[in-house]
């Protein structure tokens, strides 16, 4: 209200009281300050800060990125005043490809593929782990039952092709470390990239591959259906730490050093987010998750997913936290197939700032 008004709002107040009724003066010099007192509560909030979040291989791996799903399907990032559009690739390495050429802000890909970056072993690290999805690697390795119906041990697949995801990824270390604990070598196989779902399936079934390390849920429903015997289990903690030699991270959020110093808070909400979902997956049922997921999220089959998730479970971290010696655990694993991977600094791979103060928030 302009100065000029404000003699007549006082002479009003002054005056009315000695001519109007209790009822009439309380109404109308309720209106009278509703105009002359500032309307605080209905500025509008600050905005919600915008991040695009690169995802990897997210129709393979579906437990990889369950919580990311259920952070934004129950709006855990808008809690946190973040408003995240989640970008999925084909793969890990064009998930990180895109983060590092600015087309997204941060990345949710497997920690290997993290360490597969060419700055990694450098003083200049260009991107590390800050909070982590899972500690198993969540794949399993399957022979076909259809074209080795004699198969007795991973000996037997000497001189066959072993279906992989794609080359140099998590599926791809898993099937050499199932073999190595056979006494082969990488090299006695022929890897083959069969892709995700149906055309995975499709390359066994039709003998193109005689063996399948793959993720789940694809993996439990050939397991189901009676086309693999599985023979190299990394879906389970007890399973991926027996081929691992320990436990192991999996899937993680990335981001750009520059990101992670300059943007603290945007990380650090993002931490919380996906903290905050890890916690309610370690209580969720399967009514939860039919609940809250979309409908394109089971696949074929609700109840193969279902029936995955049930295994998947205890394989999620439950806190965000990079497991004890998880690092070095992939690092060795890693250097089966490349060797130089044990030149890497597994000290400079990851950050456990954010990842913490999101556990003491929730107490995960």
């Amino acid at each position: 209200m302009g100065q000029a008004a404000a003699p007549l709002l006082h002479c009003i107040i002054f005056i009315f009281p000695l001519f109007a009724s209790s009822f009439i003066r309380r109404r109308v010099l309720g209106a009278l300050c509703a105009l002359a007192v500032p309307r605080l509560w209905a500025l509008p909030s600050s905005a919600p800060e915008r991040i695009t979040l690169a995802i990897g291989a997210r129709s393979v791996f579906a437990f990889r990125h369950l919580p990311l799903t259920i952070a934004e399907q129950l709006d855990f990032f808008t809690a946190e005043g973040l408003d995240v559009t989640l970008q999925p690739y084909a793969s890990d390495a064009l998930a990180l490809q895109a983060m590092h050429a600015g087309a997204a802000d941060v990345c949710a890909l497997d920690f290997e593929q993290l360490l597969r970056q060419p700055s990694v072993g450098s003083d200049a690290v260009a991107a590390r782990c800050f909070v982590v999805q899972g500690r198993a690697a969540q794949v399993a390795l399957g022979v076909s039952l259809r074209a080795l119906p004699r198969f007795k041990n991973l000996v037997d697949l000497r001189g066959r092709k072993v279906g992989v995801c794609a080359l140099n990824t998590q599926s791809h270390t898993v099937a050499c470390l199932a073999l190595a604990q056979a006494g082969m070598a990488p090299e006695e196989v022929t890897f083959v990239a069969v892709g995700e779902g149906a055309p995975a399936a499709a390359a066994l079934r039709s003998g193109r591959v005689q063996a399948l390390c793959h993720g789940d849920p694809l993996m439990t429903q050939l397991e189901q259906q009676g086309d693999v015997r599985i023979v190299g289990d990394a879906r389970t903690l007890s399973g991926a730490q027996a081929l691992f030699g320990g436990t192991v991270p999996s899937g993680c959020l990335v981001a750009p050093t520059v990101f992670l110093q300059k943007r603290a808070p945007q990380a650090q909400a993002l931490a919380n987010a996906v903290v905050h979902a890890l916690k309610w997956l370690q209580t969720a049922g399967p009514a939860d998750l039919v609940k809250v997921l979309p409908a394109h999220s089971w696949g074929q089959a609700r109840s193969i997913y279902l029936a995955a998730f049930a295994r998947a479970r205890e394989t999620l971290s439950p806190d965000g936290m990079m497991p004890s010696n998880g690092p070095t655990t992939a690092l060795r694993a890693l250097a089966l197939a490349e060797p130089d991977a044990a030149r890497i600094n597994a000290a400079r791979t990851f950050t456990s700032e954010f990842s913490y103060k999101a556990k003491r928030k929730f107490s995960a």
